[in-house]
């Protein structure tokens, strides 16, 4: 079987630039609507499939998005390794404002979202292995990517993934440094495990975005946030764009 790409834009990535749209898709799965029209077409020559997280316009609160259907409808369109973009806090000091991160475990300290598939409707109930929460093949091709195009790649961190749509308080944010969290942000859960128990091979691409609460001189805004995405979204484009083919 070919192997093909997904691309999940979080917040900031509700367009993909120098994306060339060929078709879209609508999806109503058996958990409902996806965050939006499945795209399909051509990112640097290279076929993609693209969902918006947020939806196009970033209209989808993290705590409202359905993973449940975004995963499957990517599943559905033949997709085998998902790139997820997410625009995350730094905690650890090496995570600075537009730094790139690709983590290797996380902490989900989020509630009442629809986490599973086997949650024993239909009379199935199944305990998935999470040791390792994301794809090690898919990780060492965007590690390849990052030092073949030279760019700022930290390998491996632990993604501490939080309800929002607030921002943590600096007491929250000083439990996860000491539970060992890196970064943090809101989407990282449950799209990660459903993507293992939908068997795609899925990595999470963390932009950093702006020092966490406790750890930043300024005030965390809006515009602190998307100036500091713009930053970090051209060196993730470029790592995407260095990536060897998938095989």
């Amino acid at each position: 079987m070919m192997r093909k790409l997904g691309i999940i834009g979080g917040s900031g990535f509700g367009k993909l630039p120098g994306f060339d749209l060929q078709s879209t898709h609508g999806s109503v799965t058996p958990y409902g609507a996806p965050s939006g029209e499945i795209k399909i077409g051509k990112l640097f020559g290279r076929e993609i499939v693209f969902l918006p997280r947020h939806g196009e316009n970033h209209t989808i609160a993290p705590h409202k998005i359905n993973y449940r259907a975004n995963i499957w409808a990517l599943k559905e369109m033949d997709v085998t390794d998902v790139i997820a973009l997410a625009a995350v806090g730094g905690i650890s000091d090496q995570c600075q404002s537009g730094q790139l991160v690709l983590p290797d475990q996380l902490i989900d300290y989020t509630w009442g979202r629809e986490s599973t598939y086997y949650d024993g409707t239909g009379g199935k109930v199944e305990h998935i292995d999470f040791s390792e929460p994301y794809s090690e093949s898919l990780r060492t091709i965007l590690i390849e990517s990052a030092r073949q195009g030279g760019v700022s790649l930290i390998d491996g961190g632990v993604y501490g993934v939080t309800q929002g749509p607030r921002l943590e308080t600096p007491a929250e944010i000083n439990r996860m440094e000491k539970d060992g969290a890196d970064i943090v942000g809101m989407t990282g859960m449950p799209e990660a495990a459903l993507a293992r128990e939908a068997s795609l091979n899925y990595v999470c691409l963390a932009l950093v975005v702006n020092a966490a609460a406790g750890r930043s001189p300024v005030e965390i805004t809006m515009d602190l946030i998307l100036k500091n995405l713009e930053l970090a979204s051209g060196s993730a484009l470029e790592l995407i764009r260095n990536m060897r083919e998938l095989s």
